[in-house]
């Protein structure tokens, strides 16, 4: 299948290499869903092929179309806890949601400060 160039790819997942948390979009990439740093992408971006995936997702949006990813793969309510804290890196974001499924309140571990 040939990349459609929506975007998705770069927004839904989570991207270890870039330290992009899940469901935000990618810093680097562009309004026109290009990628700004294209030539110096890592590998994991260069390796993407477009799949069956692209093809489930497909919607006149790009909001539409990460909506669509996320509960493809029943990630809604994680990703929806990262965008609510606001965590900048997907290390942040693994560590609020460690946080949160301790069972803490306000997602503090219980032998942590407020």
């Amino acid at each position: 299948m040939e990349c459609t160039l929506c975007g998705a790819c770069c927004v839904a997942p989570d991207i270890a290499a870039l330290d992009k948390p899940l469901g935000l979009r990618c810093p680097h990439l562009l309004p026109d869903n290009l990628c700004a740093i294209y030539e110096q992408r890592p590998n994991i971006c260069r390796d993407y092929q477009a799949d069956e995936v692209c093809r489930l997702i497909e919607a006149p949006t790009l909001d539409e179309r990460v909506h669509k990813y996320l509960a493809l793969f029943d990630l809604t309510e994680e990703a929806r806890a990262v965008k609510e804290q606001g965590c900048p890196s997907m290390k942040r974001a693994r560590q609020a949601a460690a946080r949160l499924q301790a069972g803490a309140p306000g997602g503090e571990r219980p032998d942590e400060p407020a």
